[in-house]
C-alpha cells in the first residue's frame, strides 16, 4: 500500500511540474510579467510547491530575467534587466546620500531649535566662546602678575620687617651700653 501511495504522489507531482512548466511557456509567449505567485495561480500549485522544487523555482526566475516579448508594431524598445538594476542601484545610492542630509538637516535643526529655546526661555543669552576665552586668558594673566606682585611684597614685608628687628636690636645695645653702670635703685 505504501508503494502505491508512493506512487500515486509522485504521478501528482509530475502533473503539477507539467502544469508549471506549461504556466512559464504560456507567460513568456504572451508577454506578462513572471512571478512566482502568478506562476504559482495559473499553474493551480501552491508556492511551496515551487520553493519546494528548486528547479521549478529557478525555471521561473530565469523566466522572470528574460526581456518580455513585445508586439513590434508598438516601437518600444525593451528594458534590459541589467538596465533596470542599474537604475536601482543609482536610486538605491541617492536614497543612501538622502538618508545622509537628512540627518545633517535633523542635526542643524536640532541645534537652531535649542539656541532658539534658549533664548526665548531668557535664562540667559547664549555666551560667546571666543569672548569667554579672551576674558580667561586676561584673567589668568592678571592672576599671574598679582602672585608676582604679592610675593614681591611679601619679600619687602620680610625684608622691612629684618631691618626693623636689627634696628631694635641695635638700639637696644646702645641703650645698655649708655646706660652700663650700676642700675639705679628706687628713689
Amino acid at each position: 500500500m505504501s508503494t502505491a501511495m508512493s506512487a500515486g504522489r509522485k504521478a501528482d507531482a509530475d502533473r503539477r511540474r507539467q502544469r508549471v512548466v506549461k504556466a512559464i511557456s504560456a507567460a513568456a509567449q504572451k508577454g506578462s510579467r513572471i512571478t512566482v505567485s502568478g506562476i504559482a495561480r495559473q499553474a493551480g500549485v501552491d508556492r511551496t510547491f515551487l520553493y519546494r522544487h528548486r528547479d521549478l523555482l529557478a525555471l521561473v526566475h530565469t523566466a522572470e530575467l528574460e526581456p518580455a516579448a513585445q508586439d513590434p508594431a508598438s516601437g518600444a524598445s525593451a528594458v534590459s534587466r541589467a538596465s533596470l538594476r542599474s537604475d536601482l542601484a543609482n536610486a538605491q545610492s541617492r536614497n543612501v546620500r538622502l538618508a545622509a542630509l537628512i540627518q545633517q538637516l535633523e542635526r542643524r535643526l536640532s541645534q537652531e531649535l535649542g539656541e532658539q529655546a534658549w533664548r526665548e526661555s531668557r535664562l540667559g543669552a547664549p555666551t560667546d566662546i571666543e569672548e569667554l576665552q579672551r576674558t580667561i586668558t586676561r584673567l589668568e594673566q592678571r592672576n599671574v602678575e598679582l602672585t608676582e606682585a604679592l610675593q614681591e611684597s611679601q619679600a619687602d614685608l620680610s625684608a622691612a620687617r629684618e631691618a626693623n628687628r636689627e634696628l631694635t636690636r641695635a638700639i637696644n645695645q646702645r641703650g645698655q651700653q649708655a646706660g652700663s653702670g650700676p642700675p639705679a635703685g628706687p628713689q
